[in-house]
């Protein structure tokens, strides 16, 4: 699994709701820059990193510096946030992290995601009696224990997003959905 950028991991219901629409490729084309960023977003997912980066650039100078950080972080409760953790989040660019940077991050951090099927069938495999939910308790302990593991604070994170029912189950299919469609199911 690919290292998710702190300073991508800020604003998580964004992060995890917006997988880009498919690009159109076409052949011989692509060095990756980005002309082509905004074909890969929606406009309405377009407009959700907008508001992102503006909540993150504080100062308002259309550029997230260090200092933007430390001071939405702190907006966040987290105060005491060492520099060396702001400097990796600021060096995840190439340059100044401008609108068009922020979202070419996004881009090829969510390039490439698994179509839904393929999310959904992994689930299914914790899921053999094919209910369509996992208990809590299952799902944390294998992603605080396995591979990549989940801290506290992003099972906290998670929860709040994915909140089991009152008998403890969490609603995978939903979880597929949000991942690969947004937020909110069309109806």
């Amino acid at each position: 699994r690919e290292y998710i950028s702190p300073l991508l991991m800020l604003f998580p219901h964004v992060f995890v709701a917006q997988a880009p629409k498919k690009a159109k490729r076409r052949a011989g084309g692509g060095e990756g820059g980005s002309s082509n960023v905004f074909s890969m977003f929606e406009q309405s997912q377009i407009q959700e990193y907008k508001e992102a980066f503006t909540i993150i650039d504080q100062n308002r100078d259309g550029i997230i510096s260090k200092d933007d950080l430390r001071d939405v972080l702190a907006s966040m409760g987290q105060l005491n946030v060492k520099n060396e953790e702001l400097e990796a989040m600021i060096k995840e660019a190439s340059g100044p992290i401008n609108f068009t940077v922020f979202l070419t991050m996004f881009g090829e951090k969510l390039k490439g995601a698994d179509p839904e099927d393929v999310i959904l069938s992994s689930f299914k495999v914790l899921d053999p009696d094919g209910t369509g939910t996992i208990k809590k308790e299952f799902l944390e302990e294998l992603l605080t224990t396995q591979c990549d593991r989940f801290t506290k604070e992003e099972i906290k994170n998670m929860w709040a997003a994915f909140p089991p029912d009152v008998a403890g189950n969490v609603d995978y299919k939903n979880i597929c959905y949000v991942i690969t469609h947004g937020e909110e199911k069309e109806e």
